[in-house]
C-alpha cells in the first residue's frame, strides 16, 4: 500500500518516527515535507498529500501538525479525500469503517508516539465496510446522492 505523509514543523518528530516505522513493516511510504523544523505553512503540506491520494487510487495519507485541526480541515476542501482527526485507535477504525477515510491526521501536541503509531495501524490495517448503509453515506459526502 503507497502511504503519502507530511507534517508541519509541529508534526515534523512525529512524522520521521511514524515514517521509520512504516518503511520497516514495508509499506511504500512517500515523504511529501516538512523536512525539518523550520515554520511550515500546514495547508501547502495537505495540499500535496491530499492531491495525491486522489490521484493514486487505494492510497492512503498520514497528515501531523500541532492539532491535526488544520491539516483536516484543509484536507477536507479536496476533492476524494475523506480525512478524519484521531486520537485514538478507535477513531481511527471507525472512521475507516464507517466513512471509508482515506487520509487519517493526527496531532502531535495532543497525541504521544506511541499512541500515534497504534493510530496509523488501525487505520491502515481497517477495511471499509461491506455494509449499504455506509457505502450510501460515503455517496452523500462524496455528493452522488441519490
Amino acid at each position: 500500500m503507497k502511504v503519502y505523509i507530511g507534517a508541519d514543523h509541529a508534526g515534523f518528530k512525529m512524522k520521521e518516527a511514524l515514517q521509520a516505522s512504516l518503511k520497516a513493516k514495508g509499506y511504500d511510504v512517500v515523504d511529501l515535507g516538512a523536512f525539518n523544523e523550520e515554520p511550515t505553512d500546514y495547508p501547502v503540506i495537505a495540499r500535496e498529500v491530499s492531491e495525491k491520494v486522489y490521484e493514486n487510487q487505494g492510497a492512503r495519507g498520514i497528515l501531523i501538525c500541532g492539532s491535526g485541526e488544520g491539516m483536516c480541515m484543509t484536507a477536507n476542501k479536496h476533492r476524494g479525500v475523506r480525512a478524519a482527526l484521531a486520537d485514538t485507535p478507535l477513531r481511527a477504525k471507525t472512521a475507516r469503517e464507517h466513512n471509508d477515510a482515506n487520509i487519517v491526521c493526527i496531532g502531535a501536541r495532543f497525541t504521544d508516539e506511541k499512541t500515534a503509531e497504534q493510530i496509523v495501524e488501525a487505520f491502515l490495517s481497517t477495511q471499509f465496510s461491506s455494509e449499504k448503509r455506509h457505502k450510501n453515506r460515503v455517496e452523500m459526502i462524496e455528493g452522488n446522492e441519490k
